[in-house]
């Protein structure tokens, strides 16, 4: 088993418009996030949040904790949430194990000590998409199906933005301290998400792209909305978000994606809204 562990530095809104391709790649994109047991993390310095991933093939891969976090075990001042974007797997915590399916989530309060991930089937391992929050507060670890999750449907074919979002670890759904995950998904003939776009100053967020059919590719738009920025993502790929800018994304094709926020608010509707034609 291996882990790769990187830091993140956070920039302002002055430095981040004046970077070039290679440098927004290098301070908000995860190329690589699944890698036969092992695991993928990126610690973002906005809100400390953590986000990576997990793939269990022929091994049990353990949770290991970075020396960078100077805790006594991962989740030691932190929740964490997992969605499995792979066959089927389980993640035992503490003793408890929880078989997750294709799309399904689990949510795992601070104080958990010992958490592992394992594969059903080798052959169609799991994916374990994890992103975590520091917490102040323990609640209940609990795994969310996809029929328990809080479904809206947004858009129109007419706009080429009718997504359907499932809202996951959200407090409506179960309590966290600040964590937030749902995943959207883009109908056929649709290839834009969250238009119109928007900020909100009170939580950063990070984006995975997958089900991005092989050979397509998402264009990724970060930057405030008078300055923004693009950036060019695959299949499996993740951006960061800052608090100050916009995340939105338009595809060759129709995908899916996977939101996860931190903050001090978790109110799901607390956004600034930008006007289309608002935008440069």
């Amino acid at each position: 088993m291996q882990t790769y562990f990187e830091s993140r530095f956070a920039l302002s809104p002055n430095e981040g418009k004046q970077l070039d391709t290679q440098a927004l790649r290098d301070n908000f994109l995860m190329e690589k996030l699944f890698e036969a047991d092992a695991i993928h993390l990126t610690l973002s310095h906005y809100d400390r949040y953590i986000f990576g991933g997990v793939m269990p093939v022929k091994e049990t891969v353990l949770l290991s904790n970075p020396e960078n976090l100077k805790a006594n075990y991962f989740l030691e001042r932190r929740e964490l949430g997992i969605i499995n974007v792979g066959g089927k797997g389980t993640v035992v915590a503490d003793g408890t194990s929880y078989e997750i399916d294709f799309k399904e989530a689990l949510y795992l309060g601070k104080g958990t000590k010992e958490v592992s991930f394992s594969s059903a089937d080798a052959n169609a391992p799991a994916k374990f998409y994890i992103n975590s929050a520091p917490a102040h507060q323990t609640y209940p670890s609990k795994k969310v199906s996809k029929a328990e999750a809080e479904v809206v449907e947004l858009g129109s074919a007419a706009t080429a933005n009718h997504r359907v979002i499932n809202k996951l670890i959200v407090n409506s759904v179960l309590p966290t301290c600040q964590l937030q995950m749902g995943m959207t998904e883009l109908k056929s003939g649709s290839v834009w998400n969250t238009m119109p776009a928007h900020t909100h100053d009170r939580r950063m967020e990070v984006y995975f792209y997958f089900e991005v059919p092989q050979g397509q590719s998402v264009c990724h738009f970060l930057g405030q909305p008078q300055e923004t920025r693009h950036i060019w993502m695959q299949n499996e790929q993740a951006v960061i978000s800052p608090n100050w800018s916009i995340h939105s994304g338009a595809g060759t094709s129709n995908y899916t994606f996977i939101w996860g926020m931190a903050g001090e608010n978790l109110d799901y509707g607390d956004m600034d809204h930008c006007a289309i034609t608002e935008l440069r």
